[in-house]
């Protein structure tokens, strides 16, 4: 198993001095060395081809015993030295001080394909950003994890990767909903696979200690090795690699809302600079369209990360972005004119998004208002949203009247849609009819459209659970079922069916189903 290593990260940027893996402030540095806790028994339980050849090594590497203890935690690769990063971030809106890579652990970085990729453990211990935790991961948080990575990517939704899903062989103990029921789960290890793991939270950590010269230090690496396009570093390139990072980020969470992903968690300290997809935790898919729906336990009253939220508490990141690197420009309005700016895009792009979601080719003035009035009959009833806009490519022109009897399969109750909630959904047609006039698409052609952008699988809630339930029996056929579903998820798929349907009544309350706590 061999590997083309360029690591860089630990190498460029400053390295904490202490090298005892105790848990403390950590100052002026970007990482600490540390090794992962060697697991008693690992086990590989899957592994992602696409990623595993994506870093450089052959699918026979897999079956290897070297895989399996490179991947675990229990050998480290030659020439390399693992390390845990230092970052703060910024807490359902609370700041929080330093946090850091309290049970991620990087193990090196490797360049394939002129693509870098940076590969850490999540499980594999502590660190000494780890404040009260073990470092540790259950396996029901990592299946999550692993599953939704690569079907997001799948869905076209910038992302982390995963490599590899481990059973570690040790139990370990977690409060899964923090209502003091501790109990012994099955611990795993989560091998993932970014370009860089760098978050917000890291360019926060110094800038709230005035560390402005490691702060520059950072800033000037991730443009260097992941916006080297905008140039060399200067005052005029800070600010350019601002407008990208906001750019980026906005167009992560309109793909989010395009197929009614929630992310749970959008602390500033889970913010990828890449504007990726990154720290899958209390995650969960818009079944029943609402935009004040969280699948976060935790955030359960003040409902700050809600589905309708998003787009805001990502601008409200973004300013926290800028404030922390304010101090290398000194200047407040190139920060205050490209976050005004994201406003305006998002309106914009959300607008186009929702067109594509309609089959729309062209703008046209009452575009918004068609969009509104579909979100407001979305409302009346629960709605399931992947089915009624996969559903909806069906629709063809004239044919308004009988509209409603071809999406009923995305009603949780259709006996609720008569009187005046009927009347309003039929107005509604007949007004996408008439639009739909307008265009010059065929009905077919329509049809390929829309069913480009609207999925007809995702990885709603209970099917992961379903996955986590047969793992904890040792069964792993449902993982690598979901596995191979989610690749394809705008594909037919006549065969699996059985997934393209909405929650079952018993996941309505179900724990893992439709509600999730940061337990993991």
């Amino acid at each position: 198993m061999r590997l083309n290593l360029s690591d860089t990260f630990n190498k460029e940027l400053p390295t904490d001095s202490n090298n005892k893996n105790t848990r403390r402030q950590v100052f002026e540095a970007t990482h600490s060395y540390v090794n992962p806790k060697v697991p008693s028994e690992p086990e590989l339980i899957h592994a992602s081809h696409q990623m595993v050849e994506a870093i450089g090594l052959e699918e026979k590497d897999i079956s290897s015993k070297e895989f399996l203890e490179i991947f675990s935690g229990i050998k480290i690769y030659p020439k390399t030295k693992p390390y845990a990063m230092a970052y703060a971030g910024h807490q359902f809106g609370n700041w929080a001080g330093q946090l850091g890579d309290g049970r991620a652990i990087n193990l090196f970085e490797v360049e394939h394909d002129n693509k870098r990729w940076a590969v850490q453990l999540k499980g594999a211990g502590e660190t000494p950003y780890s404040r009260q935790g073990d470092g540790l991961a259950v396996l029901r948080s990592s299946i999550r994890e692993y599953l939704c990575s690569e079907a997001m990517h799948y869905l076209g939704v910038p992302t982390t990767r995963v490599l590899s899903l481990m059973l570690s062989g040790d139990d370990v103990l977690r409060d899964m909903l923090y209502d003091g029921n501790r109990e012994y789960e099955k611990g795993a290890i989560v091998a993932r696979v970014a370009p860089t793991f760098i978050r917000f939270g890291n360019f926060e950590l110094f800038a709230a200690r005035k560390d402005y010269k490691n702060l520059k230090k950072l800033t000037d690496y991730t443009i260097k090795y992941f916006y080297p396009e905008l140039g060399q570093q200067s005052k005029e390139t800070y600010i350019k690699f601002f407008k990208e990072v906001s750019k980026r980020t906005l167009e992560m969470i309109i793909h989010w809302q395009r197929v009614g992903f929630v992310h749970g968690v959008m602390n500033t300290d889970n913010m990828s600079i890449l504007g990726s997809t990154i720290d899958y935790g209390p995650y969960g898919w818009l079944e029943d369209f609402d935009f004040g729906w969280t699948p976060n336990t935790t955030d359960k009253q003040n409902k700050r990360y809600r589905f309708g939220n998003q787009p805001n508490i990502g601008l409200w990141n973004l300013l926290q972005l800028a404030n922390a690197l304010y101090p290398l420009v000194e200047e407040a309005e190139p920060f205050e004119t490209i976050l005004n700016h994201y406003q305006k895009d998002f309106e914009t792009q959300s607008l186009q998004m929702m067109r594509s979601k309609l089959g729309l080719k062209h703008a046209d003035e009452e575009d918004s208002k068609l969009i509104t009035d579909l979100e407001d009959c979305l409302l009346l009833s629960e709605t399931d949203m992947t089915i009624f806009f996969r559903l909806l490519s069906d629709f063809k022109k004239n044919e308004f009247e009988v509209a409603i009897e071809q999406i009923q399969e995305a009603f949780y109750k259709p006996e609720e849609i008569k009187g005046k909630v009927l009347e309003q959904w039929q107005g509604w047609f007949k007004a996408y009819d008439k639009r739909l006039h307008k265009e010059t698409l065929r009905d077919d052609e329509r049809k390929a459209h829309m069913n480009k952008v609207n999925p007809k699988y995702v990885l709603r809630n209970y099917m992961a659970q379903l996955a986590i339930d047969d793992a904890n029996k040792n069964d792993y056929n449902l993982i690598d079922e979901l596995f191979e579903l989610l690749k394809q998820p705008y594909a037919e798929q006549p065969e699996n069916d059985k997934w393209f349907a909405k929650r079952p009544d018993w996941a309505r309350h179900k724990v893992g189903c439709s509600m999730l706590s940061c337990s993991s």
